[in-house]
């Protein structure tokens, strides 16, 4: 699987767990932290993951691309650290459905921008082969990276 299309599924991954934290009922603390749980688990790896092998490589390849990576990674630290408060917050918390939300729209304005912006350019840039190689590379990745956003590593730009 080539590599912008493995980054959109983990987006669709985390959309639908959106949308079952948004479905679920203003009572419903098991589920939520369940989902919570869930979306902490994927962000952190799709983060890390992005920031170690794509967006090295796509700011090789598409070196004008520069800004929206340094960008994104500034908007993965937010998230990060968004996430590492939600690990270690009550859902009866009455600030939790609230951070969850505001972590919702960050992460749907990051993902917007990737998805119409950016992911075309590194796309042309790159070619089908390519992609493919990172793509691997991505899948390796997912598989050691850390699920605690506490021990996300600082990215190099």
């Amino acid at each position: 699987m080539d590599a912008i299309v493995l980054l959109k599924d983990d987006h669709k991954t985390v959309e639908k767990l959106f949308k079952a934290f948004e479905k679920a009922g203003d009572h419903a603390y098991a589920e939520k932290r369940k989902i919570v749980d869930q979306v902490i688990e994927e962000l952190t790896v799709h983060a890390v993951i992005e920031e170690r092998v794509f967006y090295p490589a796509a700011r090789e390849a598409a070196p004008d691309t520069k800004d929206h990576v340094l960008e994104s990674i500034e908007e993965h630290h937010v998230v990060v650290w968004m996430l590492s408060e939600l690990a270690d917050m009550d859902p009866k918390d009455e600030r939790f459905d609230a951070k969850m939300t505001v972590l919702m729209e960050n992460v749907r304005h990051h993902v917007e921008e990737e998805e119409k912006d950016w992911f075309p350019e590194v796309r042309k840039a790159m070619g089908r082969n390519r992609l493919v190689e990172l793509g691997e590379q991505l899948q390796e990745a997912k598989e050691t990276a850390t699920r605690d956003p506490l021990k996300v590593p600082s990215a190099d730009a």
